[in-house]
């Protein structure tokens, strides 16, 4: 067949904005292979599900709900989506780029001996076969990459593609979810959720406003949490201002860090070690603010701005701010 599936990032039925992209991408795919974007619903909370998929175009859905996805790690989704794939040859499977689309992603291709690609931030379809670009190295280099063999299982970074609504009426489909004990070993014991605070959390923002040592104390991160509020935007923080304890780890954004790809990433007082470029040069577009002329980062910017980020932002946020209110 040539359908191209997403696998469906979901938390009870509320669909994350990475499945949107995915969906989005999954079209643009189709039209190559000839094929329909299929959304593949592993969970519970169909019905609130099914609303999103067809506003973003998924042309039909295999649908599995049990309490098994729920209630074991992992596992039951990969036996269920490996079973799918080999009795029905998908072109191939688009998978979100986060922990657990990567870790089902991986183990599928382990069980199904096929070639995985993770952490792509575009994919094309040449020859038949999808061509998937991704940053190695460090983030030094740009590398192209394509699977011979499928059907092709790609991770795809959120924000690697903008969602696109494209209404549609979904033809849907049930699925057998029978799951066998072998897959029921690792049970989970508990949920614990994060207190969601204001902002976006980093590595699935579309706009990204961090910061580096060049704010000079931990209280200064103001000015950039200021900004952010006006852009809707997630507040990063290089290695540096999390080394010195100015930010948490989990906004850091790096090679130790998140790895991002944001429309809109805005560097302040960062002076763009190699270490910082790797987490975020595939953001589409980058600005950066920082006194020092020859400072790296600007070597990989779209734009650049020199000058004193304490006067620069300020301005900045009063102007955003006079613009949306005008």
């Amino acid at each position: 067949m040539s359908d191209v599936w997403v696998l469906v990032d979901h938390e009870d039925g509320t669909t994350s904005k990475v499945t949107h992209q995915l969906l989005t991408a999954a079209r643009s795919l189709a039209k190559e292979t000839g094929g329909e974007p299929v959304a593949v619903f592993l969970g519970n909370g169909w019905a609130t599900a099914k609303e999103r998929l067809e506003k973003f175009g998924a042309a039909k859905a295999l649908v599995g709900e049990s309490e098994d996805f729920a209630k074991y790690v992992a596992s039951p989704q990969v036996e269920v989506l490996s079973k799918l794939i080999t009795e029905r040859q998908p072109w191939g499977v688009l998978f979100a780029s986060v922990a657990g689309g990567k870790e089902i992603a991986t183990r599928v291709a382990a069980r199904l001996q096929l070639g995985v690609l993770a952490d792509s931030t575009n994919v094309v379809v040449d020859g038949g076969k999808p061509v998937a670009e991704y940053s190695a190295f460090g983030g030094s280099t740009l590398v192209k990459k394509t699977l011979k063999k499928g059907p092709f299982l790609v991770c795809v970074k959120p924000n690697a593609f903008v969602a696109e609504e494209a209404p549609v009426s979904l033809k849907e489909e049930s699925v057998d979810v029978a799951v066998s004990d072998d897959a029921k070993r690792v049970v989970v014991s508990e949920r614990v959720q994060k207190e969601a605070g204001g902002r976006p959390p980093v590595e699935s923002a579309a706009i990204i406003v961090s910061g580096g040592r060049g704010l000079q104390e931990p209280a200064n991160f103001s000015v950039v949490e200021a900004l952010a509020d006006q852009l809707g935007a997630a507040v990063g923080a290089s290695r540096a201002a999390v080394d010195a304890g100015w930010y948490p780890h989990s906004n850091q954004v790096g090679q130790t860090g998140k790895t991002v790809s944001p429309q809109l990433y805005i560097a302040v007082g960062i002076s763009g070690a190699i270490q910082h470029r790797a987490g975020m040069q595939t953001s589409k577009t980058i600005v950066a603010i920082n006194k020092d002329a020859e400072a790296p980062i600007f070597q990989m910017v779209d734009f650049g701005v020199v000058g004193d980020l304490f006067d620069i932002l300020p301005k900045l946020t009063e102007e955003i701010e006079a613009r949306k209110s005008g």
